[in-house]
């Protein structure tokens, strides 16, 4: 799933790269009969309509037709409804969803997100109250996921979004090269936090010198952003954050406070020592693709169960980790991808139903996450899934965004009990209070354009440990001065009101 789409650096764009580079793992395939049908009584002898799902597209995706084929022939016999499934590629997202949502197109279902306007789609009355249809039409949804999350969607105590069920809380740590840590005998139980890692670094840098101890997870995700992240809870862009810790909800300027001071001066203290990749700041490689080359040790990130099996794929390499943090659960965590019903859907009762087969219906999930059977995919004697022999690439979907992942096939090498795993870890977390909070710039949007100016001056620099924290007075300066104050006032006064209209 994500790689965690509440926890990274700054810009949707990035946001979402991140987020397809840990899609999710799916749960084990099979039949449910009855799932889904609550509340359609009836359905089949009405009128045959189409509903259409809009969603984010990251790629190639082979077969859309056949699936699409196969999964309407589930939902003609339970809603006397036939699907069209309409991919829009992340890149023209904003574009053509504005354009779906401002004209008369029929448009049943829509992936929504905090990252992609929700507050501002649900204020101009683009999207329905699902409370109602839910209580109706999608009796099935509420029980599978934490209630938290069910509920931490809510704009003016209503639901206007469906989360889908995925890893809605991270924890953080390091991954690294198995063979190394063989090699070398690191015992990763002695590493309890991460400032245990420099003697790890140390070994890599005398031992290994073609190789890089410590690389960047991704161009957003700096080496202090993974520390710092574990206390700081963005609220959105970072422009104004909460302490989780504290357990209230007083925004602050994050870049003042311990957390994010002790953060920088560790990569710093790295950095100088030789242990992270001279080029930090601006290189574009991902610690993936450095891995995989040989460059690179390991890389510090956001994790969940399964990680380090799913790392592995994209390493070429097996990844080992040490885990250092309880999960935690950010603002974003619920309203960071779900299921809406745009108002100009014609059949918004039967919009809902087949939103609830998307988080009971197994069948349906897995031929929207995995393909047809024999053709996308064949099981394994254990119930895990895999590519047909000869096969050069899979059925391709984006599963974390839509439904119930937990009810999809297992893809081998993945741990066939992960949901399980998955369910425990997300209900385990610490809980951000401002879980569901979205921000509306729009009211301080030039202080936000300076800030967002200054922010890409100084942020990679010292969270990649490149620049001195002597430069963090500097840096804060120019922040006040591009008018952080007003911002963070004006996300208290939302944030307070936000609390007051959902009984935090």
């Amino acid at each position: 799933m994500n790689k965690h789409f509440g926890k990274f650096g700054w810009g949707t764009g990035a946001i979402l790269a991140l987020s397809l580079a840990l899609s999710a793992c799916g749960g084990s395939n099979g039949s449910n009969a009855s799932a889904g049908t609550a509340g359609a009584a009836g359905s089949s002898a009405s009128k045959p309509v189409e509903l259409t799902m809009a969603y984010m597209n990251f790629g190639t995706t082979t077969d859309l037709q056949a699936v699409q084929d196969e999964i309407s022939k589930i939902t003609k016999e339970k809603i006397n409804a036939t699907v069209k499934l309409m991919p829009i590629d992340v890149a023209a997202w904003q574009q053509q969803v504005n354009l779906l949502l401002a004209g008369n197109e029929n448009l049943d279902l829509l992936v929504t997100s905090s990252f992609y306007n929700y507050s501002s789609q649900v204020a101009k009355n683009q999207l329905i109250p699902l409370d109602d249809l839910l209580a109706q039409y999608g009796t099935g949804i509420k029980d599978t996921m934490n209630e938290k999350i069910y509920n931490g969607t809510k704009i003016d105590g209503k639901i206007y979004g469906v989360p889908s069920v995925r890893d809605t809380a991270a924890d953080y740590g390091m991954l690294m090269r198995k063979d190394l840590v063989d090699k070398y005998g690191i015992d990763l139980n002695s590493l309890q936090s991460f400032e245990d890692l420099g003697s790890v670094f140390q070994t890599i840098k005398d031992k290994e010198p073609g190789i890089i101890p410590l690389v960047q997870n991704t161009t957003s995700q700096t080496v202090a952003s993974i520390m710092y992240n574990k206390d700081i809870d963005l609220l959105g862009d970072g422009l104004g954050a909460m302490l989780i810790n504290k357990n209230d909800l007083k925004v602050v300027n994050m870049f003042d406070t311990r957390e994010y001071k002790d953060a920088i001066a560790q990569a710093r203290k790295w950095y100088e020592t030789g242990y992270i990749m001279q080029d930090a700041a601006t290189t574009q490689e991902s610690g993936n693709s450095l891995v995989k080359a040989g460059k690179a040790f390991g890389y510090l990130s956001n994790m969940k169960p399964g990680f380090e099996q799913q790392d592995s794929k994209a390493d070429g390499r097996e990844m080992v980790a040490a885990r250092f943090t309880q999960p935690v659960t950010q603002s974003t965590s619920a309203n960071g991808f779900m299921l809406s019903i745009p108002r100009n859907s014609r059949n918004p009762e039967r919009a809902m139903q087949l939103m609830n087969l998307l988080y009971t219906d197994k069948d349906i999930v897995n031929l929207l996450d995995n393909g047809i059977e024999g053709k996308h995919y064949v099981k394994n004697a254990d119930g895990t899934i895999k590519m047909p022999d000869g096969a050069a690439q899979g059925y391709l979907f984006n599963q974390w965004e839509v439904g119930n992942n937990a009810l999809a096939g297992v893809w081998e090498g993945t741990p066939a009990d992960i949901w399980e795993q998955m369910k425990k870890f997300n209900d385990s977390a610490i809980f951000s209070k401002a879980l569901g909070f979205t921000f509306d710039a729009s009211p301080v949007k030039t202080e936000v354009a300076a800030a967002t100016n200054v922010l890409n001056q100084y942020k990679v620099g010292l969270e990649s440990g490149t620049l001195d924290p002597a430069l963090l007075t500097e840096f804060n300066g120019k922040m006040k001065a591009a008018g952080l104050d007003r911002i963070i006032a004006e996300k208290q006064k939302q944030l307070d009101a936000w609390a007051a209209a959902n009984a935090q």
